[in-house]
C-alpha cells in the first residue's frame, strides 16, 4: 500500500503549557495529511463536496507514544488501510525524525448532502485502486 508523506512543523498553538502538542492537534494533522493524501491522489475535498458527497468520521483514534513539542519538524505518514462499498479507513504514523511518536485510525463513510451514506463513487475507488 502506498504510504503518502507530509510533513509540518509543531506550532506554538498546538501545544499546552509545557510546550507539548496537545492531545487532539493530532487529530487536526491526521485531517491535513489525509487531505494532502487526496490530493496527491488527485482528488479535491472542495471539489468532492462540489459533487454533492462528504466524508463522515465514524470512527478516531490515537495512541501516543512520545510526545512532540513546540517546533518539532515532525512527518505524518498516512495509509489507506481498508476500502469498502461506502467507507474508507486511513492509518497514520507521525514521526520525528526516525522515532515513531503516535499512532492512528480514521474511518469515514462516503455521504450525501442530507448526511445518508452513499455508495463510494467510482472515480474516487478507481484511483485508490491504482496504488
Amino acid at each position: 500500500m502506498k504510504v503518502f508523506k507530509f510533513s509540518l512543523r509543531v506550532r506554538y498553538t498546538e501545544t499546552d503549557q509545557m510546550q507539548v502538542a496537545y492531545y487532539g492537534s493530532y487529530f487536526v494533522w491526521f485531517e491535513v495529511a489525509r487531505t494532502e493524501a487526496f490530493r496527491e491522489l488527485g482528488l479535491e475535498y472542495s471539489k468532492l463536496e462540489e459533487e454533492g458527497f462528504c466524508l463522515m468520521v465514524v470512527q478516531a483514534n490515537c495512541q501516543y507514544e512520545a510526545p512532540c513539542k513546540y517546533d518539532d519538524l515532525i512527518a505524518i505518514h498516512t495509509t489507506i488501510s481498508e476500502v469498502k462499498n461506502s467507507s474508507l479507513s486511513f492509518d497514520y504514523q507521525v514521526y520525528k525524525d526516525a522515532k515513531l511518536l503516535a499512532t492512528g485510525k480514521t474511518t469515514h463513510v462516503f455521504c450525501n448532502k442530507k448526511g445518508k451514506p452513499v455508495r463510494m463513487p467510482h472515480k474516487i475507488r478507481g484511483l485508490i485502486n491504482k496504488i
